[in-house]
């Protein structure tokens, strides 16, 4: 009589991660892109950050399209202990910044500062006089033949409005307050910024004084230039996308990659 033979029940296979260390992977990974988010935006908002020139009222020094990496720390007050480590300075003459716009607070400007807190400014037919004395500025450029009053003559020509109503307002109060005897008289904790681009610049001229408080750093490299419209580099459009993908090499300024940004001493 045959007998019967019980079957073998096949053997379980075991997963390669054991159950209970699968949510451990998982937190690991969590809490490594964690570290990894809060340590870009400490980056972004305490140390350093990258912004795009939008315009040419800093040509030939920075061009639209330039991407560049501002140092947030340089203008910093310093600490009993960071003063000795890290290399902060004072907002000097010839500084080029990035601050926050006095009217359009939402958007940061770069401008070069040409007046400190004491500093007596005026233009004489686009001559910049400084303290007294004509003053050499090898960066800028002037890019319309004909003259105009107000540009070229600032402060003692006639005051011509910029065309929003709260710059005019601020300018024609600093006008008002800090010119004495044909002359900008820089009040403290402000600064009188302009343009390279002198012609074609829309500055301390027109908008007024940059309050110290509104100074979030300086520009120290150019990361990445690009040749492209104002338009795109404002709203960053899909037709700034498409040309990206056309022209990335054609329309990258390589010879500006990693280029220093220097400062140029006024006295």
């Amino acid at each position: 009589m045959a007998t019967r033979t019980k079957t073998e029940p096949a053997p379980r296979r075991e997963s390669s991660t054991p159950p209970d260390k699968q949510p451990d992977t998982v937190r690991s990974f969590i809490a490594e892109w964690s570290v990894t988010i809060l340590i870009l935006i400490f980056g972004t908002t305490m140390v350093a950050q990258v912004m795009a020139i939008p315009t040419s009222s800093m040509h030939d020094t920075l061009l639209t399209g330039d991407h560049l990496i501002v140092d947030k720390l340089a203008f910093s007050p310093p600490g009993p202990l960071t003063r000795a480590l890290l290399p902060y300075e004072d907002v000097k003459r010839g500084d080029i910044i990035v601050f926050r716009h006095p009217v359009l607070i939402q958007e940061n400007y770069v401008k070069r500062v040409i007046g400190v807190p004491g500093d007596h400014i005026r233009l004489d037919n686009r001559q910049l006089l400084l303290n007294g004395h004509p003053v050499r500025e090898p960066y800028v450029i002037h890019i319309f033949p004909y003259p105009d009053a107000y540009r070229d003559n600032f402060p003692s020509a006639p005051f011509e409005p910029a065309g929003d109503e709260k710059m005019s307002e601020r300018a024609e109060q600093m006008i008002q307050s800090d010119v004495v005897n044909g002359e900008l008289v820089v009040p403290p904790g402000n600064y009188f910024a302009m343009g390279d681009n002198r012609d074609n610049s829309l500055d301390s001229r027109y908008w007024g004084l940059v309050p110290r408080e509104n100074i979030i750093g300086k520009p120290v490299v150019i990361l990445w230039s690009y040749d492209a419209p104002t338009a795109d580099l404002q709203d960053y459009t899909v037709h700034h996308f498409v040309d990206l993908a056309q022209h990335f090499f054609t329309k990258t300024r390589w010879n500006r990659t990693l280029q220093l940004i220097r400062s140029y001493p006024l006295q």
